[in-house]
Protein backbone atom coordinates (compact mmCIF):
# COMPACT_ATOMS: atom_id res chain seq x y z
CA UNK A 1 0.00 0.00 0.00
CA UNK A 2 1.42 3.37 -0.95
CA UNK A 3 0.70 6.71 0.66
CA UNK A 4 -0.25 9.94 -1.07
CA UNK A 5 0.93 13.27 0.26
CA UNK A 6 -1.02 14.13 3.39
CA UNK A 7 -3.53 11.24 3.09
CA UNK A 8 -3.49 7.51 3.46
CA UNK A 9 -4.05 5.47 0.33
CA UNK A 10 -7.75 4.63 0.02
CA UNK A 11 -8.82 1.11 0.82
CA UNK A 12 -9.99 -0.69 -2.37
CA UNK A 13 -13.28 -1.49 -0.62
CA UNK A 14 -13.83 2.05 0.69
CA UNK A 15 -17.32 2.76 1.89
CA UNK A 16 -18.03 -0.88 2.76
CA UNK A 17 -18.36 -1.69 6.44
CA UNK A 18 -15.98 -4.46 7.49
CA UNK A 19 -15.42 -5.39 11.13
CA UNK A 20 -11.95 -6.74 11.77
CA UNK A 21 -11.52 -7.92 15.36
CA UNK A 22 -8.17 -7.03 16.84
CA UNK A 23 -6.71 -8.84 19.80
CA UNK A 24 -6.94 -6.08 22.40
CA UNK A 25 -10.62 -5.15 22.66
CA UNK A 26 -10.79 -2.96 19.56
CA UNK A 27 -12.43 -3.61 16.22
CA UNK A 28 -11.36 -2.01 12.98
CA UNK A 29 -14.71 -1.03 11.58
CA UNK A 30 -13.63 0.58 8.40
CA UNK A 31 -10.61 1.82 6.55
CA UNK A 32 -11.14 5.03 4.57
CA UNK A 33 -14.70 5.70 5.73
CA UNK A 34 -16.89 7.90 3.56
CA UNK A 35 -18.97 10.15 5.82
CA UNK A 36 -21.45 12.67 4.44
CA UNK A 37 -21.95 16.00 6.24
CA UNK A 38 -24.04 18.77 4.72
CA UNK A 39 -24.35 16.90 1.41
CA UNK A 40 -20.55 16.76 1.05
CA UNK A 41 -18.35 13.65 1.16
CA UNK A 42 -15.46 13.42 3.60
CA UNK A 43 -13.11 10.50 4.16
CA UNK A 44 -11.80 9.25 7.52
CA UNK A 45 -8.64 7.13 7.25
CA UNK A 46 -9.48 4.58 9.98
CA UNK A 47 -12.41 4.10 12.33
CA UNK A 48 -12.17 1.74 15.30
CA UNK A 49 -14.62 0.84 18.04
CA UNK A 50 -13.01 0.00 21.39
CA UNK A 51 -15.16 -2.64 23.06
CA UNK A 52 -13.84 -2.05 26.59
CA UNK A 53 -13.85 1.75 26.51
CA UNK A 54 -17.15 1.77 24.58
CA UNK A 55 -16.07 4.49 22.20
CA UNK A 56 -15.16 5.12 18.60
CA UNK A 57 -11.58 6.03 17.70
CA UNK A 58 -10.95 8.11 14.59
CA UNK A 59 -7.40 7.86 13.27
CA UNK A 60 -6.01 10.21 10.65
CA UNK A 61 -2.70 9.31 9.03
CA UNK A 62 -0.46 11.98 7.53
CA UNK A 63 2.79 11.45 5.64
CA UNK A 64 3.82 15.04 6.35
CA UNK A 65 4.82 17.05 9.42
CA UNK A 66 2.00 18.19 11.72
CA UNK A 67 0.10 21.24 10.50
CA UNK A 68 -2.41 23.14 12.70
CA UNK A 69 -5.24 22.64 10.20
CA UNK A 70 -4.99 18.86 10.72
CA UNK A 71 -6.33 19.34 14.27
CA UNK A 72 -9.39 21.21 12.99
CA UNK A 73 -10.14 18.53 10.44
CA UNK A 74 -9.77 15.75 13.01
CA UNK A 75 -12.05 17.67 15.40
CA UNK A 76 -14.62 17.85 12.57
CA UNK A 77 -14.37 14.07 11.98
CA UNK A 78 -14.71 13.31 15.72
CA UNK A 79 -17.88 15.44 15.89
CA UNK A 80 -19.29 13.80 12.73
CA UNK A 81 -18.73 10.29 14.15
CA UNK A 82 -20.29 11.32 17.47
CA UNK A 83 -23.40 12.62 15.69
CA UNK A 84 -23.77 9.85 13.11
CA UNK A 85 -22.61 6.70 14.95
CA UNK A 86 -22.37 7.19 18.70
CA UNK A 87 -25.20 5.52 20.62
CA UNK A 88 -26.53 5.93 24.14
CA UNK A 89 -24.00 4.42 26.55
CA UNK A 90 -21.01 5.10 24.27
CA UNK A 91 -18.25 7.35 25.54
CA UNK A 92 -17.15 10.37 23.45
CA UNK A 93 -15.22 9.59 20.29
CA UNK A 94 -11.43 9.83 20.54
CA UNK A 95 -9.34 11.36 17.75
CA UNK A 96 -5.75 10.40 17.01
CA UNK A 97 -3.62 12.15 14.44
CA UNK A 98 -0.45 10.34 13.41
CA UNK A 99 2.07 12.48 11.51
CA UNK A 100 5.61 12.18 10.23
CA UNK A 101 6.73 14.60 12.96
CA UNK A 102 5.29 17.27 15.23
CA UNK A 103 6.46 20.44 16.86
CA UNK A 104 5.13 20.16 20.42
CA UNK A 105 4.46 23.90 20.81
CA UNK A 106 2.55 24.13 17.52
CA UNK A 107 0.52 21.01 18.43
CA UNK A 108 -0.32 22.46 21.87
CA UNK A 109 -1.50 25.75 20.31
CA UNK A 110 -3.58 23.91 17.71
CA UNK A 111 -5.27 21.69 20.33
CA UNK A 112 -5.59 24.22 23.18
CA UNK A 113 -9.21 25.24 22.53
CA UNK A 114 -10.47 21.91 21.22
CA UNK A 115 -12.53 20.29 23.97
CA UNK A 116 -12.66 16.77 22.55
CA UNK A 117 -10.25 13.93 23.38
CA UNK A 118 -7.72 14.38 20.55
CA UNK A 119 -4.03 13.51 20.50
CA UNK A 120 -1.15 13.95 18.07
CA UNK A 121 1.66 11.45 17.71
CA UNK A 122 4.63 10.87 15.45
CA UNK A 123 5.31 7.63 13.67
CA UNK A 124 8.65 5.94 13.28
CA UNK A 125 9.45 3.55 10.48
CA UNK A 126 11.11 0.34 11.57
CA UNK A 127 12.11 -2.77 9.72
CA UNK A 128 10.43 -5.20 12.09
CA UNK A 129 7.76 -5.21 14.77
CA UNK A 130 9.21 -5.81 18.25
CA UNK A 131 8.69 -9.41 19.42
CA UNK A 132 6.66 -8.36 22.49
CA UNK A 133 4.05 -6.65 20.24
CA UNK A 134 3.66 -9.40 17.63
CA UNK A 135 1.15 -11.52 19.60
CA UNK A 136 -1.21 -8.57 20.20
CA UNK A 137 -1.45 -7.26 16.63
CA UNK A 138 -2.59 -8.86 13.40
CA UNK A 139 0.07 -9.39 10.75
CA UNK A 140 0.13 -7.38 7.54
CA UNK A 141 -1.01 -10.50 5.72
CA UNK A 142 -3.98 -10.95 8.11
CA UNK A 143 -5.02 -7.31 7.63
CA UNK A 144 -4.73 -7.55 3.84
CA UNK A 145 -6.70 -10.81 3.79
CA UNK A 146 -9.47 -9.41 6.03
CA UNK A 147 -9.70 -6.17 4.06
CA UNK A 148 -9.47 -7.93 0.71
CA UNK A 149 -6.43 -5.94 -0.32
CA UNK A 150 -3.91 -7.07 -2.85
CA UNK A 151 -0.23 -6.62 -2.21
CA UNK A 152 1.29 -3.91 -4.37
Amino acid sequence: MSLRRGRACPCPKRGKHKALPLRNAAKLLLGYLNIVVGDKDFFIDLLFYHTQLHCYIVIELKTTDFEPEYAGKLNFYVKAVDVKYRKEGDQPTIGLLICKSKNKVIAEYALSDIHKPIGVSEYQLTQALPDNLKPSLPSIEELERELGMEQI
